[in-house]
């Protein structure tokens, strides 16, 4: 089994210049850094934005686990997991590859960083939650004041960037794009602990975020934390979810089967959300903070949770564009199998929702192992382009199918996978953080706009038509036509097997129809995502250089890969293409040559980058 070797290395050798008597920006008590009113103030000196519809860029950026920490201090010991105390290596702009948290500075950076270079380009944020320090410091507990004035410097900090000064209500700013928040399991006290709403947290945090949740979605935020924002007006809606009632570490709820849990209310909220996005012909990006990790070494979400949202995610398969996460600091994805979807045969726990520094090199060797046991392809045809390329090719030619090895062994495949478009499974996209455990890191999406050129942005987050919440009137049992499970007992039943089957105790949603398109999860088309650039901030070097500066240091992204290079050579983001990359990733090789066999490139490229580029994997065991 796969364990890092000197993961956390010593950082760079300090300067000249002590770190510590750097001038940072003063760290302010927090009360004093934001206002407090139920709606945040717009800073005066933010731009006079036009309220005109922005015409839109095809890109969003998705960022998330910021950890700001007032208490960090640049030049002491990051030892204790905190950087507050003593004297040791503590970087200027963070300390990469600890478990201490991000400096005011690193986030006014990033936020300085993001106005000069990608601003414009921007269509939607997606902010993925955790935007307060961890409680690692005895000396210096969270209070839930803290973490309340945390959460509102953050939240004004994109007001500051996209806020348009010109209505004459100055204490209800409008944004110029759509910021679509969600809560972290550090954003509440005790963290991981989030009861059934309505409660404390839902309060407050709708008069914090009230910039960000359409009027018409502060009800439903207030009961359960969750909501939808319609991005792109009639076209995309990103759904927020409140993925703390599916945390397997929250102990305050019990998963999603009981219709007294709020996992089960929401898992109703969510099916009702999708079904009228699919009645009005709008698409759906899902979001939220723990990512649906499900691995032998990492669980995620309670199964009941995970199940469900397996199930709703292959019968909404032609709504749901993507799904983004954060949480895990580690830069992956995760294909959700709907063939293991039997809610009724619930697994184990098998862990505390707590991945370490050493393990997660062993949660990522799991994952590997699960793609190593994806369908075969056919030997020579490596994406799913080939073999239609080979049919069609044979189609030309009058070949008989009957007569044909190779077509018969792609058809069988095409057939394992669910169809051209792989429409067996489905993709989480889990984002690496801002913290800097390893680097700093943002992720700019770039989706497909075709028939989109004339559609305007709205300048705010507008609201969503008010419909009726009925949990059940868009629900139907599980009948011979519509279910996956029955559908594989009749096939099972001409094998002779069978003996024992159930149908998934809860009521599932229609699937697509039968003449439906492939939506664009799948295929190619308005609004699926073509490739993402991931930036990366090179803290080992910025805080060496920070340390030898004259003036204010600056801190500075820059590309660390894209999607589409060389080594992931992916055309688009489709679920197909992930597919592709993952049976790659899993197929035999080595991580360095210096294990004397075959280099496995895409499986060493994706350790690389799971770490931000902070690892050295030829150092991986």
């Amino acid at each position: 089994m796969l364990s890092l070797l000197g993961l956390i290395t010593a950082a760079a050798t300090v300067g000249a210049v002590p770190l510590e008597q750097l001038q940072q920006k003063p760290l302010a008590p927090v009360d004093e850094l934001v206002p407090h009113p139920n709606h945040a103030q717009l800073n005066p000196n933010t731009p006079d934005t036009s309220t005109a519809a922005q015409s839109l860029t095809g890109r969003f950026l998705h960022i998330t686990d910021f950890h700001p920490d007032r208490y960090y201090k640049a030049g002491s010991s990051p030892d204790d997991g905190s950087c507050h105390h003593g004297k040791g290596e503590a970087g200027y702009f963070g300390q990469e590859g600890s478990d201490c948290d991000s400096p005011l500075v690193l986030v006014d950076e990033t936020f300085r960083w993001i106005k000069e270079n990608i601003k414009d380009d921007v269509d939607f944020v997606i902010w993925t939650g955790d935007s307060a320090r961890h409680d690692n410091d005895e000396k210096i507990p969270r209070d839930q004041d803290e973490i309340l004035d945390l959460n509102r410097y953050m939240s004004q900090k994109w007001i500051d960037l996209f806020g348009i000064r010109n209505s004459p209500d100055r204490s209800a700013p409008r944004l110029s794009v759509p910021v679509v928040p969600t809560f972290g399991n550090n954003d509440i006290l005790p963290h991981n602990i989030f009861r059934s709403g309505p409660n404390a947290w839902t309060k407050r945090f709708e008069q914090i975020w009230a910039d960000f949740i359409p009027e018409d979605q502060r009800h439903s935020f207030v009961q359960g934390g969750w909501f939808t924002s319609e991005v792109i007006p009639g076209k995309l809606a990103v759904i927020s979810l409140n993925t703390m009632y599916f945390f397997d570490s929250n102990s305050a709820v019990d998963g999603c089967k009981d219709q007294s849990e709020p996992g089960y209310e929401h898992m109703e909220w969510l099916r009702v959300q999708l079904q009228i996005l699919r009645e009005r012909g709008m698409k759906a990006i899902l979001m939220g903070h723990v990512a649906p990790a499900r691995s032998d070494e990492k669980t995620n979400w309670d199964e009941t949770c995970w199940q469900k949202y397996t199930v709703w995610m292959d019968r909404y398969r032609d709504v749901v564009v993507t799904s983004l996460y954060g949480h895990m600091n580690v830069d992956h994805f995760v294909l959700q199998d709907s063939h293991a979807a039997k809610v009724d045969e619930l697994s184990e726990k098998q862990s505390d929702g707590t991945v370490s520094a050493m393990s997660k090199s062993d949660y990522l060797v799991s994952l590997r192992g699960q793609w190593s046991d994806l369908p075969s392809v056919p030997s020579g045809l490596e994406s799913v382009q080939k073999m239609e390329d080979y049919l069609e090719a044979n189609k030309k030619k009058g070949k008989k199918s009957k007569e044909d090895k190779k077509e018969k062994k792609i058809r069988k495949y095409l057939k394992k996978i669910g169809g051209p478009w792989a429409e067996r499974y489905s993709v989480s996209l889990v984002s690496p953080s801002l913290v800097p455990n390893y680097f700093p890191t943002l992720r700019m999406v770039e989706y497909n706009l075709t028939g989109l050129e004339n559609v305007g942005l709205a300048v705010e987050s507008p609201s969503t038509p008010q419909q009726p919440f009925d949990l059940y009137q868009f629900g139907s049992q599980l009948d011979d036509d519509s279910s996956l499970e029955t559908e594989k007992k009749k096939k099972n039943k001409k094998k002779g097997k069978g003996k024992g089957k159930k149908k998934p105790g809860f009521k599932a949603p229609e699937p697509p129809s039968s003449t439906a398109p492939p939506g664009p999860a799948y295929s190619n088309q308005a609004l699926t995502l073509l490739s993402y650039t991931q930036y990366y901030a090179n803290l080992t070097r910025l805080n060496e250089e920070a340390s030898q500066a004259k003036g204010t240091p600056r801190m500075e992204f820059e590309v660390e890969y894209t999607t589409n290079d060389d080594v992931y050579e992916m055309s688009d983001l489709t679920v197909r293409s992930y597919l592709e990359l993952a049976t790659r990733i899993g197929e035999a090789g080595e991580v360095s040559a210096q294990k004397k066999g075959k280099v496995n490139a895409a499986w060493r490229a994706f350790l690389e980058r799971a770490f931000t580029g902070y690892v050295d994997v030829d150092e991986l065991d």
